[in-house]
């Protein structure tokens, strides 16, 4: 009986962190979730994440990727070497 219950108790423990990973990792869709704002009358386009805006949206969408991705790689960087200082 003590076995049966144990085992039922680590079942719902392995279900939980599941539940919660699968929680953590799909968003809600609200708006303020939302990583990239294409702004075609102003020409512009903002990355939330990296708190980066740049005028250029004709370039940026004919694939000139580098005034994007370069900064949000370097962002991206700094927060990896921040974790591995804190450990």
């Amino acid at each position: 009986m003590l076995r049966s219950r144990l085992l039922d108790l680590e079942i719902q423990k392995q279900r939980d962190a599941i539940a919660q990973n699968r929680r953590s990792q799909v968003g809600t869709g609200e708006r303020s979730e939302k990583i990239r704002t294409y702004n075609f009358p102003q020409n512009r386009l903002t990355d939330h994440r990296v708190n980066l805006t740049i005028h250029r949206l004709p370039e940026i969408m004919e694939g000139d990727l580098d005034p994007v991705i370069e900064p949000i790689a370097a962002h991206f960087q700094a927060e990896a070497l921040k974790e591995e200082v804190r450990v």
